[in-house]
């Protein structure tokens, strides 16, 4: 028997390009002659049976919007075998055959243990993070690299003004990716990032160094996973006597309107991850791999480790000085 109705849910932290994912599999599966659902709240709503029904119209006007339509959220008992026979309930109520679900790794954990149980799923990567190790890119990415970029650049402002140096930091959890594409694009002199071990003398000395050739003011990017920004910025301030400010940028890094790549990533994956559950295929994650959309089986996909990329890290650090 074919697939007749799917759902579509979003999870785990917001990036924005999931509206217009959400788009892209409503649209598409109508177009397919499949009907669609949302699901509202994550995982939570699918254990709670918080479905609507979705129609062309359902999804106009949300392309262009950050955050997700059908709300999101962490739910610590769909981990608990009674939460996953609870969803699954859920499907053979409303007569779901198959769910895309739009997040991170903790989003394909919950669409694998689906797959086990009988509902087919298709990840769709989104997280400004870029930590998933099964794509080059994430959904949110961009959006959240041009948010960070804008702020640093306002920033930049006041700490010319002031001839100061800004400590920031942006967001990204235990990886640096977000941190050394945007230190990069703000011309920051130093980027701390997890991947790589730091110390404060030397950023120090690269400061006063590339102060005798006339910079008066400084920017140092910190990925979220290093922290301690207060406390480096403060390190920073008693060992070169320039003033010296610490900011977190914080959740604003989630918000605002997804940008043209980002939309059009989530419109192909979006369309990508219907036309593998109406081919009957589930348990797997759609990824943007060699400049191609391609998918994996979820346990490969989990599997993967993501490399750090020290050569781009490397020519950071040569041009900032």
């Amino acid at each position: 028997m074919g697939i007749k109705k799917i759902g579509v849910l979003t999870s785990g932290g917001d990036a924005p390009g999931m509206n217009a994912a959400v788009r892209a599999v409503v649209r598409t599966a109508l177009n397919k002659g499949v009907e669609v659902v949302g699901i509202v709240g994550g995982y939570t709503g699918l254990i709670n049976g918080e479905i609507v029904d979705f129609n062309l119209r359902s999804v106009s006007e949300i392309i262009h919007r950050g955050g997700t339509v059908l709300y999101s959220s962490r739910c610590p008992e769909f981990k608990t075998e009674e939460g996953i026979m609870k969803a699954v309930e859920t499907c053979k109520k409303h007569g779901i055959d198959g769910i895309v679900t739009i997040g991170g790794d903790g989003t394909f954990r919950g669409a694998r243990d689906l797959s086990l149980h009988g509902v087919p799923c298709v990840g769709i990567p989104a997280t400004i993070d870029n930590d998933i190790a099964s794509t080059d890119y994430t959904i949110g990415f961009d959006t959240a690299m041009n948010t960070v970029m804008e702020m640093v650049d306002r920033l930049r402002d006041t700490a010319q003004s002031h001839a100061r140096c800004s400590v920031v930091e942006v967001m990204g959890r235990g990886a640096g990716y977000l941190a050394l594409r945007t230190g990069i694009a703000v011309g920051a002199v130093s980027i701390l990032v997890p991947e790589v071990e730091y110390n404060v003398d030397e950023i120090v000395e690269r400061m006063l160094k590339t102060k005798k050739t006339g910079k008066k003011h400084f920017i140092i990017v910190v990925a979220e996973g290093i922290g301690k920004v207060k406390y480096i910025a403060k390190e920073i301030e008693d060992k070169t006597g320039i003033e010296t400010r610490a900011t977190v940028l914080g959740h604003v890094q989630r918000g605002g309107r997804p940008t043209v790549r980002d939309r059009v990533m989530a419109s192909r994956m979006g369309y990508a991850a219907v036309e593998l559950l109406v081919q009957g295929v589930g348990n797997r994650v759609i990824s943007f791999t060699d400049n191609k959309i391609v998918d994996f089986d979820i346990y490969e996909a989990l599997s993967m480790e993501r490399k750090f990329d020290y050569d781009l890290y490397r020519i950071a650090h040569e041009i900032s000085i």
